[in-house]
């Protein structure tokens, strides 16, 4: 599925992307602030791409200017959203985009999708204590505040951090909560 805003494409990862997806999540302030390690090779990126970005409902943040993937937005199943009617928004985004509301409005669009195209009644939202820039997303986009947990597993990076959670609700997309900014 391909999904569309005013200046983004959300289209499905491809293998071929993978030197663009390694340009962005090289960084280190990019995938350590998500829970993830930075990549370190354009093949590791390319694996990334075929064993976690090919999940459904995973997109590349592509830019309509360049047609160039820039970052990541999906919605997952994981142990915040275990029922069929709900779901995890995860995303990241290269640092030279920070700042210009392209997370938002990637989110918007998929938060859209969310509730509208697929019926799901809840999607869920965190951010790790100390990613300032994911909590204004968030709180950007209307979501509440549900509880925080002082040690959560980072599996990936093999520590505990201090987790913060955020919930939307179908009713409150419909209310407006989705159309602020």
């Amino acid at each position: 599925m391909i999904l569309e805003t005013e200046r983004l494409i959300l289209r499905p990862w491809e293998e071929t992307d993978a030197e663009q997806c390694y340009r962005y999540a090289k960084d280190p302030l990019v995938g350590p602030a998500a829970g993830w390690p930075a990549h370190t090779s354009i093949e590791d990126s390319r694996l990334v791409i075929r064993d976690v970005l090919s999940a459904q409902e995973t997109y590349a943040i592509v830019l309509k200017e360049t047609m160039l993937p820039v970052g990541s937005i999906g919605l997952h199943h994981n142990d915040l959203a275990e029922k069929d009617d709900e779901a995890e928004l995860g995303y990241w985004i290269g640092v030279p985009y920070w700042g210009r509301g392209l997370v938002p409005e990637a989110s918007r669009e998929l938060l859209r999708h969310a509730f509208e195209d697929l019926g799901l009644e809840r999607v869920w939202c965190g951010y790790y204590d100390g990613n300032e820039k994911s909590r204004r997303v968030q709180e950007k986009l209307g979501f509440r505040y549900q509880w925080t947990t002082d040690e959560v597993p980072v599996p990936q990076l093999g520590e505990t951090r201090k987790g913060h959670v955020n919930l939307m609700t179908k009713e409150e997309w419909m209310a407006g909560a989705g159309c602020m900014l």
